[in-house]
């Protein structure tokens, strides 16, 4: 997720907002400069505690409505993820949801198709923004967790699914945390998610390279790189999941600015924490950033007016965890058929 760095002039109405800049990555805290597994170990790329705080604040402005506010973006995803949930033959009784912010997922599921949900949030505020009432499941527990220690609280072998509705964009190590994914399912059980990718924000990027080109002679990075759909399916592999299902769609909306987008972005929990951030971009630079992105992405609607549009590209994974009971692929060799006589 992109967000903008903080504005340097108080005459804006604009509050600090900020796009992810991985320009620097650490080592993290528990790897150890002599160990022989350094080329292995993840990098610190995002400051999770600051991430955790953005969306404490998030949800707890105007006492959790303005965050409601913005939820269409996670709405949008939930349905679609719902959707692929509900086409699966099995019925999982026990089920995880992680990244599950105030557990939307959760609360759209039939209680009468499981047993047991848990959701596990970063953000204990984001968790625990939306009362008891607006969840009717029969056996529902909300657990703060950093969702890149999973395994410290979720048993191996525990759940009949798991699933993420955006997040995943956020850990560090996402062939790590999707590798505790796995291991928390039992056999058979499988892995739902989705997660932002691709060239998501793409218009608020090319905007702001312009933009920075033209007022300060170079450009430095406000969006952080995403996971490719290409990438997906060998991430999923690496993890250990078998029967894999990989598949894009690009979710837009429009506003009446650049600005809008970024406050929006704001209130959803999504500034920047990229470890050595940057903390401010100039005034001049974010008014040309946000004339550039209405010439060159604004358009008209006759009854809506004038709008500029955000693409969100959102990528689902699927995978299972591998069991006897699965379908497997015959040895090379053993086709009694040939393709030619078929075609």
């Amino acid at each position: 997720m992109s967000l903008l760095p903080r504005i340097s002039s108080h005459s804006l109405r604009l509050l600090p907002f900020s796009l992810p800049l991985r320009t620097y990555a650490s080592l993290a805290p528990s790897s150890s400069s002599s160990s022989s597994d350094d080329v292995n170990a993840p990098y610190q790329v995002f400051d999770r505690n600051a991430k955790r705080l953005q969306k404490d604040r998030a949800a707890a402005k105007e006492g959790g409505d303005r965050s409601r506010l913005v939820d269409y973006l996670r709405r949008e995803v939930t349905e679609r993820v719902l959707e692929r949930f509900e086409d699966v033959s099995v019925s999982p009784r026990k089920i995880l949801e992680i990244c599950s912010g105030p557990g939307l997922f959760s609360q759209a599921m039939d209680p009468d198709e499981v047993d047991e949900v848990e959701c596990v949030e970063l953000s204990e505020h984001t968790l625990m923004r939306d009362p008891e009432s607006k969840f009717d499941l029969p056996n529902l527990r909300r657990t703060h967790l950093d969702e890149e220690q999973l395994l410290s609280r979720i048993p191996e072998n525990s759940q009949d699914a798991v699933i993420s509705t955006l997040g995943l964009h956020w850990v560090n190590d996402l062939p790590g945390v999707l590798r505790q994914i796995q291991r928390c399912l039992k056999p058979d059980g499988f892995f739902l998610g989705a997660m932002l990718g691709g060239d998501t924000l793409f218009e608020l990027r090319t905007s702001l390279q312009l933009a920075q080109q033209e007022r300060e002679g170079g450009i430095s990075l406000h969006v952080s790189p995403m996971a490719d759909p290409k990438d997906a399916s060998n991430l999923l592999q690496r993890a250990g999941f078998t029967l894999l299902t990989v598949d894009t769609e690009d979710l837009q909306f429009g506003y009446p600015s650049m600005f809008e987008l970024v406050e929006d972005l704001k209130d959803m929990g999504e500034g920047n924490a990229v470890i050595g951030r940057r903390t401010f971009l100039s005034r001049d630079t974010l008014i040309a950033a946000s004339a550039i992105y209405n010439s060159m992405h604004g358009s008209t609607d006759p009854e809506r007016g004038f709008a500029v549009p955000a693409t969100f590209s959102v990528i689902f994974l699927m995978g299972w965890k591998p069991s006897d009971s699965q379908p497997k692929a015959l040895p090379r060799g053993s086709g009694r058929t040939s393709l030619k006589e078929v075609l």
